[in-house]
């Protein structure tokens, strides 16, 4: 894997947590997961050469999470799902992930 792609910590129509609140670190790493589930449902099971991880990342307001995926720059296929993560995943979360969250006590409703 030499190379990743950030593809955010949240599906882009949702709200996510925020950098700098109590419970921020619990309650990104529970939507950062549901995040790589609802991708790996919409887009499939990532590629040989791909993987979707979570990624701590530094920031003036202090360090936050996003999902990311890397890919071995070197294989078309693992390429070709990274940028399908970033460009064609869903803007919404699905029944499952608000599920998940929910039960979870991240409530998207």
């Amino acid at each position: 894997m030499n190379d990743h792609i950030d593809v955010g910590a949240s599906p882009p129509m949702e709200d996510c947590a925020q950098v700098g609140t109590a419970d921020y670190f619990e309650r990104a790493r529970r939507e950062c997961r549901a995040y790589i589930g609802l991708l790996r449902r919409t887009l499939g099971p990532e590629p040989t050469g791909a993987k979707l991880a979570i990624k701590s990342n530094p920031h003036d307001f202090g360090t936050y999470l996003s999902v990311v995926c890397y890919y071995d720059v070197s294989n078309e296929d693992a390429l070709n799902y990274a940028f399908r993560c970033e460009s064609d995943g869903p803007g919404e979360w699905d029944a499952i992930a608000r599920r998940e969250l929910k039960q979870k006590g991240v409530n998207h409703e």
